[in-house]
């Protein structure tokens, strides 16, 4: 809240992009403290074999309400202009700190046998080499780790080729691309609610595999499109698997990660698979303003359905992933 409300503030003054080099990086690394608490809490706040629903809903919820937050921000920044949009944007994070602060958990389970005694803290690196460790020994989460990875470096500046495509090729409104993004984001939301059913009945594997394949093909034919319509449920349909998969691979790493070790085994999952996103994002970008968006969409898609293919030979592909051994 803070540092988003900085923008206007100092802006109000005098407009400097230096301000968003500043703030943009200390947002993420924030966010990031979040998102590693946020996974870890949702072990503690429902059983075992719920998780998987949970998430579903979370991630539904928090969809539903971003499917007006582009509409609005487009409409805001259309009318009063993008310093005000993040200026709204800044005060939502207050209300969420509120919301936060509402939440009791359970406690964290103790862990059994010799390690039921609270484990003494470490230095940072030495807990996050605890969880790396961990999502090593353990086969599918190993393989799942290098997958995202790749898919990571494929997908993470999607958004910004998309905005850049509408209003740069197609000369589209604000408006038109918070539209767009918003019946992108009802796509996450029916991922959401149908990522537990659909892991029930088709198992991890498949829950996992044949979303990342249907995104792709999505993805490669964005940039094919001269249609908003088109565009739009082409967005749906990639972030609706990329929801699905992407429910599916946290609720595995809740359960298949002794309680003690959830945190540094989100931590390390997080800082291994998103390494190559900002990387990702720049040569996608460079890509599309210098060969045009198609080429590149068409490239990303085929990577996603590649890395699909690819886990069809890795342990990814099991029905229903147990936990290491000796992981309790």
């Amino acid at each position: 809240m803070v540092l988003y409300g900085l923008v206007p503030v100092a802006w109000a003054l005098r407009p400097e992009v230096w301000l968003l080099y500043a703030v943009l990086p200390a947002g993420a690394a924030i966010g990031m403290v979040f998102q590693v608490t946020y996974v870890t809490a949702v072990r503690n706040l429902v059983d075992g074999d719920r998780i998987t629903e949970a998430n579903g809903r979370l991630f539904a919820s928090a969809s539903a309400v971003s499917v007006a937050g582009p509409l609005l921000a487009g409409l805001i920044s259309g009318t009063l202009g993008p310093t005000a949009a993040i200026g709204i944007d800044a005060a939502s994070f207050g209300v969420s700190a509120a919301g936060a602060w509402l939440i009791r958990l359970r406690g964290p389970a103790r862990p059994t046998g010799s390690r039921a005694a609270a484990e003494p803290r470490s230095r940072p690196l030495t807990e996050f080499l605890a969880g790396a460790r961990f999502l090593w020994r353990h086969p599918v989460l190993r393989s799942l780790t290098m997958l995202l990875s790749g898919y990571i470096f494929l997908t993470y500046g999607l958004t910004n080729v998309l905005i850049y495509y509408l209003r740069h090729d197609l000369h589209q409104s604000y408006a038109a691309v918070g539209v767009v993004l918003s019946i992108g984001a009802a796509g996450t939301v029916g991922g959401a609610l149908l990522a537990a059913p659909i892991r029930r009945k088709a198992g991890f594997g498949a829950a996992w595999i044949v979303p990342v394949a249907l995104g792709g093909a999505a993805v490669a034919g964005l940039g094919a499109s001269r249609s908003l319509p088109v565009i739009a449920a082409l967005a749906a349909v990639y972030l609706a698997g990329e929801s699905v998969g992407g429910i599916c691979s946290m609720s595995l790493r809740q359960e298949v990660t002794p309680d003690h070790l959830l945190g540094r085994v989100t931590s390390a999952f997080w800082v291994t698979h998103f390494s190559l996103g900002p990387v990702g994002a720049v040569l996608l970008a460079w890509g599309a303003g210098r060969y045009g968006v198609a080429p590149v969409c068409v490239a990303a898609g085929a990577g996603c359905v590649l890395i699909a293919a690819i886990a069809l030979f890795t342990p990814v592909r099991q029905r229903g992933p147990e936990p290491a051994a000796g992981a309790a």
